[in-house]
This record gives structure tokens, sequence and C-alpha cells, in this order.
């Protein structure tokens, strides 16, 4: 079994990507940062990040195969980020009360065995239900919204608030594990003979 390597510290692709594969690989969170860069759309900047921080664990790595990704909300055509404060958090809740956000995920898969690179993203529409003051009020006091993009988390508490998805559920947790899969198969990996 080639080994895969996680670029990512966050908890949520840890449990999508175990949902996969079980414990058959490893987390190296990087260090990258991601920043945005003049004349870069908002795709080619989410997969940028995706690309760079892969690049960054591959580039200490003498083997096996990395995964990286960055995923955003985006609201009106704005970047919701990770709120840090209650405040924050109730003001981006405000923001997308009522509307349709896009989740979008970029994804970098890199092969350091085979020299082979993939980088491609999945974009999810996510209708998000008319809230009152009042279940704003509530969420917020949940911690939930703290420190999730676009203050919400559809695998807890957030599912409430979520009224209808088109496209990848899983790619708004944080992992579009179709669309990894199918890389993953690329690159001679079968899944389902992972045990």
């Amino acid at each position: 079994m080639r080994q895969i390597i996680l670029a990512s510290a966050s908890s949520r692709r840890k449990e999508l990507l175990r949902q996969l594969i079980g414990d058959n690989f490893k987390v190296l969170p990087g260090s990258y940062h991601e920043k945005l860069h003049p004349g870069m759309n908002t795709l080619e900047f989410i997969i940028h990040n995706s690309r760079e921080k892969a690049k960054e664990i591959a580039s200490v790595t003498l083997h096996g195969i990395v995964i990286g990704a960055d995923t955003v909300v985006l609201c009106d055509g704005e970047i919701l980020g990770k709120p840090h404060t209650e405040d924050k958090a109730r003001e981006m809740l405000r923001q997308i009360n009522g509307k349709k956000v896009h989740v979008i995920t970029g994804l970098t898969v890199i092969d350091i065995d085979g020299n082979l690179q993939t980088s491609t993203s999945e974009t999810t529409s996510v209708k998000i239900k008319q809230m009152s003051d009042a279940e704003i009020e509530a969420y917020v006091k949940t911690k939930e919204p703290i420190d999730k993009a676009g203050a919400f988390a559809i695998q807890g508490k957030g599912a409430i608030i979520v009224e209808k998805i088109d496209g990848d559920y899983f790619n708004v947790v944080g992992l579009p594990l179709f669309k990894l899969n199918k890389i993953l198969h690329e690159f001679g990996i079968d899944v389902l003979e992972i045990i």
C-alpha cells in the first residue's frame, strides 16, 4: 500500500479521508498561509492554495501521495472567512441569511513517485434558510459557527439552517470525496481494495 499523506490540519478532512480509506494515511499539516494574489480570480486562488499546501508537504516527503485542499464559502461574490468571535459569526450568519452560497474546494493530489500532479475544484450550491434573529443567536451560542468557513457546519447543528444543497455534500464538509476517489484511481489506487 502506498503512503497517502493529508496536508491539512482540518479534523473534518481527516474524518472524511478516514471514511474513504480507513486509517491508511498520515496527517502532515504545513505552514502555508492562504493569500490572495493580484490578478487571480476566486477559483484560481482556491486551486493555487490547495497546490501550495500539497507542494509544501511533497517537498519534504520522499515517497507517496500528498493531498492538499482549500475550501471557501462564497456569498454574493465575496469570500467569507472563518469567524473567530461570536460577533463576527453573528455578522456572517446575517450576511448569508436566506441566500444561496457556493462552497468551493480546490483539490491537489501529488504522486511523488510517479511525478504526477492533478489540481481541480468542486463547487456545491447551498441554500441557507431564512433565519430569525433568535435562530441566529441560538446557533451562535452553540459555538459551532466559530472557525467554520461561512459560519456554519453542515455536518453539525448547522444542518438545520441548510434548506437545500446542489452538488457534493462532502465538498461542503471540506473534501470532495467523489472527485478525490477519481484522482486516486487515475494514480493507481483503488479505495475499495484498501482495508
